[in-house]
């Protein structure tokens, strides 16, 4: 078996071209005021949210059922593309995987559809350790209320 793969979902979104990627780019930070599924986020390190590389965010959420812990750190920025790229780390993921690296990216698909693309690179601890399959519906969820919050905004 495996100890590597990728997942990934796409999600249509309602929301006009640049507002969704523009949250996880300037607004991280209120996502725990919008998402039903995240318990809470906090600064670790560093001084600001969205510097790559010098800040370390804490994230509490919930995964199949579950409260999961995490520290997060931005990877890249690529604004062209409107991709995001993170890797997750200790607590209850370091328990099972060696690396998580986070994708999002907001996808014109033309017409004036937009989605948010979200792609998951692991390698687990051991063969014990199932893929992070829950994070998919984790994605759908949290995508769709913040779907609803940009909708309002």
């Amino acid at each position: 078996m495996a100890l590597n793969g990728k997942l990934s979902t796409e999600i249509v979104i309602q929301a006009p071209a640049g507002k969704f990627f523009n949250l996880f780019l300037k607004n991280l930070h209120n996502v725990q005021n919008i998402c039903e599924r995240v318990h809470g986020t906090k600064l670790h390190e560093g001084e600001h949210w969205h510097s790559i590389g010098g800040s370390v965010k804490h994230w509490t959420y919930v995964v199949d059922g579950k409260v999961i812990t995490c520290k997060e750190k931005l990877e890249s920025i690529d604004e062209q593309n409107k991709t995001l790229n993170y890797s997750l780390f200790d607590g209850d993921i370091g328990k099972e995987y060696k690396v998580i690296k986070l994708t999002i990216q907001e996808i014109d698909n033309g017409n004036g559809s937009v989605s948010a693309k979200w792609t998951i690179e692991y390698e687990k601890i051991n063969d014990a350790v199932e893929a992070p399959y829950g994070y998919m519906e984790y994605f759908d969820h949290l995508t769709k209320d913040i779907d609803a919050h940009l909708l309002k905004a």
